[in-house]
């Protein structure tokens, strides 16, 4: 008889966001009294910019005639070399030299926050900051390495506490268990904070002292406004030895329908005399065929300086919102972080209730979705997430809403 992977048997419920997504299906099944605005999950709602449709147009049209048909992209493991010029060049605009062939482009940095683990051994010890974006935890208990589930906690992660008391940047590792894999999101999610450069080289030196590696999700780094907040990790001393950076275009650009992403393995980064950038390319070239090529052209164009123009202007858009809400709830009263160099806003429910029970009440009584902390993990009870990625005038309504509720 065939045996199954009994890891997903261990993993608690479901997904974070289709519980929301059940639990508002049954809210708007009762009529609720007045639209519902979602303010849950960070899916973007503004149109692609202008300098993109056009290259998807012209890319399409190339589809139909055979002199300029593409089939299956024959260059670096799917990935067409004006993409990969274009992100090898945008980092070099910063001061950072990654080669061309460091770069692989792929569908979504939250697959490749999962699928990076095929190329480590499910024996190694896996740090995760607390709270944390769920992928990370649930495809590491997927793959065995995060033990059994206790309720709270996964036995065998090590769980980094991100509090407001130490600014939800985590302190380095207490005792013995050393990680081997450490993910770190800056900008975070669900946080909304942003690590510094001095606050890096501490995990970066860690990290080359016990031959571990960080696994850097860097999705958000556009939104970063602060002056001397770094948008690479790579921008950090030591850092291509030690480091994975996983960046998106979802969220920068607009691409969730869309689908494109890129990781950043360093040729210098080894491990067991392994390069981890063979690997990945190893694993790549079996499992994924490339993003398509119309898609890779689209996401070209967002580095053309039309592209920049236009996706900047729809960052300022969302950051907008983010003042928004970020203002108008601590005028209620509320606790709020975040809404700064991030999309999100982490916001600390009243008078000690419940995430879930808070999720319930805007809900219910202001028709206005959110995302409990508690599905980021333990440090995450007590507070509620935000985005700012929703319509203007419906992020004005929710947060009138909601102040009218507290």
């Amino acid at each position: 008889m065939v045996k199954i992977n009994d890891n997903f048997q261990k993993l608690p419920g479901g997904y974070l966001f289709p519980e929301i997504g059940r639990r508002v299906r049954a809210f708007s099944a009762e009529n609720p009294p007045m639209p519902l605005i979602r303010l849950g999950i960070g899916d973007v709602t503004q149109p692609l910019a202008p300098a993109v449709i056009e290259a998807m147009k012209k890319a399409t049209e190339e589809m139909a005639h055979k002199e300029t048909f593409r089939g299956y992209c024959e260059e670096t493991c799917g990935a067409y070399d004006f993409l990969r010029f274009a992100i090898r060049d945008s980092y070099k605009a910063t001061g950072v030299d990654i080669a061309d062939d460091e770069i692989f482009v792929s569908d979504g940095a939250k697959s490749d926050c999962g699928n990076i683990g095929d190329i480590f051994s499910a024996d190694n010890i896996v740090a995760v900051c607390d709270p944390v974006y769920p992928v990370y935890v649930d495809t590491s208990a997927m793959a065995g390495r995060a033990g059994d589930f206790d309720g709270e906690r996964w036995t065998k992660l090590v769980y980094l506490p991100c509090t407001a008391e130490n600014g939800f940047f985590p302190a380095l590792p207490q005792g013995d268990r050393i990680p081997d894999l450490i993910y770190i999101c800056s900008p975070n999610n669900p946080t909304g904070a942003a690590a510094t450069k001095e606050q890096l080289k501490v995990w970066v030196d860690y990290a080359n002292e016990h031959g571990s590696v960080i696994l850097y999700d860097s999705a958000y780094e556009a939104y970063i406004t602060e002056p001397g907040i770094p948008h690479s990790i790579y921008e950090v001393e030591g850092a291509k030895t030690c480091a994975i950076e996983f960046r998106s275009f979802s969220k920068t650009a607009g691409f969730t329908g869309n689908r494109c992403a890129y990781t950043v393995v360093p040729k210098a980064l080894e491990r067991g005399g392994a390069s981890l950038n063979a690997m990945w390319n190893r694993r790549q070239g079996t499992k994924f065929n490339g993003v398509p090529y119309v898609i890779q052209r689209a996401a070209e164009a967002v580095y053309s300086p039309d592209g920049q123009k236009q996706t900047m202007e729809t960052i300022a858009y969302y950051m907008n919102n983010a003042r928004i809400i970020k203002e108008g709830l601590s005028a209620a009263g509320l606790t709020v972080y975040g809404g700064t160099n991030a999309p999100y806003i982490w916001a600390r429910t009243p008078d000690g209730v419940g995430s879930w029970d808070f999720f319930d009440l805007l809900l219910k009584k202001a028709c206005v979705v959110t995302t409990p902390g508690a599905g980021f993990g333990p440090s995450g009870e007590g507070y509620i997430r935000l985005t700012a990625f929703g319509d203007a005038d419906a992020t004005v309504e929710a947060v009138e809403r909601i102040k009218k509720v507290l």
